[in-house]
């Protein structure tokens, strides 16, 4: 089922969907519309994939801005790079479940919709929000998906570094490395989940679960860090 075999309630569905409804909906037809099914490629959705890279950037760029104050140039550059990547568009587009809207032609269809599309379709969407209702209406439809995946992309970011804020901490303070106490596992081996504690010195604590054992020894050093600093464990033992 295309756009075209049932505009109505297809477009209808499509922009619940994005929770953005068009005063011109021809526009978000065109942002759909993939050069295999287009009459023309002027109809397709490649020049609203050229303004909505650079809308997306602009967004993106704004909203770091604002977020991270105290971050230089270089920080903010290597953010937003994430941010704008082909791998995130399409999964914001994934998110909105694009690929039930996107109209392809038979060929493309019959082998599946190439991840590449579906990742030009989300900046195609953004610029038909744009063009419909301004930059307000683009930041708006824009903020809060953004919001989300930047403070999924923090806390991987500042877990990550944990065990070597640990490691820096023990070597100042301790004179020592940390280590990590594997206290449990449970689960097929297909599907395991890790229980580990960080040792400092002769002291153990909260341990913390995850399903791999490196995001488990992760979360046990933000524990340690945590307590450390006179604070309760994030990652609780559940």
């Amino acid at each position: 089922m295309t756009i075209a075999d049932e505009s109505g309630p297809l477009l209808e569905r499509c922009q619940q969907r994005l929770g953005y409804f068009f005063s011109r909906p021809d526009l978000l037809v065109c942002a759909l519309t993939h050069s295999s099914f287009a009459t023309t490629r002027v109809q397709s959705y490649e020049r609203m994939e050229f303004l909505g890279d650079a809308i997306l950037g602009l967004l993106v760029s704004e909203y770091l801005f604002e977020k991270h104050p105290n971050q230089f140039e270089g920080d903010l550059t290597h953010r937003k790079s994430a941010l704008v990547s082909r791998d995130m568009c399409l999964l914001w587009s994934r998110e909105l479940g694009l690929e039930d809207f996107v109209m392809v032609g038979k060929g493309v269809k019959s082998s599946g919709i190439p991840l590449n599309i579906l990742g030009d379709v989300f900046e195609s969407v953004l610029a038909a929000v744009y063009l419909d209702g301004g930059m307000d209406a683009a930041r708006n439809f824009f903020l809060e998906k953004v919001e989300l995946v930047a403070e999924r992309q923090g806390d991987q970011e500042n877990t990550s570094q944990q065990k070597n804020r640990l490691q820096q901490y023990c070597l100042q303070e301790k004179g020592t490395t940390p280590l990590y106490l594997l206290l449990d596992e449970q689960g097929p081996d297909h599907c395991k989940c890790y229980k580990v504690s960080a040792k400092v010195a002769d002291r153990i604590f909260s341990p913390a679960w995850a399903n791999t054992k490196k995001e488990a020894e992760l979360r046990a050093a933000a524990n340690a860090l945590s307590e450390l600093a006179g604070g309760n464990a994030p990652y609780g033992d559940n």
